[in-house]
């Protein structure tokens, strides 16, 4: 089977790379290296350094034919998009559709998954953990990006069977994740705590994220692959954790004298995120395996500092 994965150079999409190739299928990637990293590329996938909004990838799909699409590349920023959002509706709605109807184009078409995002779509909703049966009220550019695309897929889906997933990701976090971004605020605490510096927490880091390791992702993202299933799937942990709560965590595995200082919040993060994963569980009977704990020292390990 043929598959190709947008983004496949970055955090989430390398690994899912690395899975792919070592059960056997032949992968392509399509990347601007733009946030991913040259270094994350499976030797064993073929690459093209592309960007998904240029019309030039409908020869990378006619001369492949992939049957499965993983699209992950995106703006993935959600305090840049509400600085840049033309830049982000340019990403990641123009960019998003000219993947969708490339795919669109091929016979052998089998099922297009979607990199959608639980943390941002739902905005500051009351019911935790939060079901995909809530609607949606986004408090940002890039949260509205996503929700965007998953009304695309799903007007494709009546319109022209297209199969799809769409996973509402937790706040993803694990080895090969930016520690020099401005997201993945277990990655950079690490890191902070690892060079001695103090760690920035924007608002009283008593907002809360629903933090999913990585391999838990990925085992989602091959079951969706292999399963006939089509629709909206939060991929969580249904744990609620605060930022503060995450310093001390890793400042436990670290370095007990590290220090926080506190700055102003940023514009559109939610208060508190969490998932609700019964869907998950009912129709795939996938939950995570990967504690925060273990998850976090894994993390801290992959540095290769300690």
């Amino acid at each position: 089977m043929k598959i190709i994965v947008t983004g496949g150079c970055g955090f989430i999409g390398s690994h899912l790379v690395d899975k792919l190739v070592e059960l056997g299928y032949s992968v392509s990637v399509i990347d601007n290296l733009s946030t991913g990293k040259i270094e994350n590329l499976n030797k064993n996938a073929k690459f093209y350094n592309i960007d998904i909004r240029d019309r030039k990838i409908e020869k990378i799909f006619l001369s492949e034919k992939p049957e499965i699409i993983f699209h992950l590349a995106a703006q993935i920023n959600l305090r840049k998009s509400t600085i840049e959002p033309i830049l982000d509706t340019e990403i990641n709605v123009v960019g998003s559709i000219n993947v969708i109807e490339n795919f669109l184009k091929l016979k052998n078409r089998k099922k297009f998954i979607f990199a959608s995002t639980g943390g941002a779509i739902y905005g500051n909703t009351k019911i935790l953990p939060t079901p995909e049966t809530i609607e949606p009220f986004p408090l940002s550019p890039y949260g509205i990006s996503k929700l965007t695309i998953e009304k695309y897929l799903y007007y494709l889906w009546q319109l022209k069977k297209l199969k799809f997933v769409a996973l509402r990701y937790g706040n993803v976090y694990g080895p090969r994740q930016n520690p020099f971004a401005e997201a993945g605020v277990i990655a950079i605490f690490s890191m902070k705590m690892l060079r001695k510096e103090k760690c920035i927490i924007f608002g009283d880091g008593k907002q809360t994220r629903d933090f999913i390791y990585i391999d838990d992702v990925i085992r989602a993202n091959i079951s969706f692959m292999k399963k006939e299933l089509t629709g909206i799937f939060n991929v969580g942990t249904e744990i609620e954790t605060s930022v503060n709560e995450i310093f001390d965590l890793i400042k436990k595995n670290i370095d007990g004298k590290a220090e926080k200082i506190y700055k102003k919040e940023k514009e559109g993060e939610v208060k508190r995120s969490c998932l609700s994963i019964k869907k998950i569980k009912k129709y795939l009977g996938w939950k995570p395996e990967i504690s925060l704990e273990e998850g976090i020292k894994k993390t801290i390990q992959s540095f290769n500092i300690l």
